[in-house]
């Protein structure tokens, strides 16, 4: 049995890129959230915030950004949507890693990571949920139900 590149270029598999993207970005940012509730508290994430001079009621907008949008994500729904709307939140996230260089191995991080997940979050805007989504389940149940409500409105 020989493997085959073509294969690779099938529709078929080819969704699954966008899809293990979706499913990675989602674990990262729910992965976030959580890490801002449970292991730095919500507490310890203001005074962060605010060392950065940040306003610390940002935290909890933050939180349910990273939380929802993560989830969102991770099951494909509104994903190209979800996906631009994080970006402003990791534009902030830039701000205190801004300064330690692009390696994000220095001291206090450097902005190398928050980059690459901004552009992983353009990238799954242009590329769509791919396979086992819910905005594919969404998207085949209106065209299903289109002819439906179509007949009703004429009644």
């Amino acid at each position: 049995m020989s493997f085959s590149l073509s294969r690779l270029e099938s529709p078929a598999v080819s969704a699954f890129g966008p899809t293990a993207l979706r499913i990675a970005l989602g674990s990262v940012f729910v992965a976030h959230a959580l890490a801002k509730a449970f292991t730095f508290t919500f507490p310890g994430t203001v005074q962060f915030f605010e060392s950065f001079g940040i306003p610390g009621f940002t935290v909890y907008p933050v939180f349910f950004a990273e939380l929802l949008g993560g989830l969102s994500l991770i099951v494909g729904f509104r994903t190209r949507a979800v996906a631009l709307l994080l970006v402003p939140v990791m534009l902030g996230a830039l701000v205190p890693h801004i300064n330690n260089g692009w390696m994000f191995s220095n001291n206090g991080g450097g902005w190398e990571y928050v980059a690459f997940l901004i552009v992983a979050l353009g990238a799954q805007a242009l590329v769509g949920s791919g396979a086992y989504a819910v905005d594919s389940a969404l998207s085949r149940a209106r065209k299903s139900d289109a002819p439906v409500l179509l007949r009703a409105g004429q009644r």
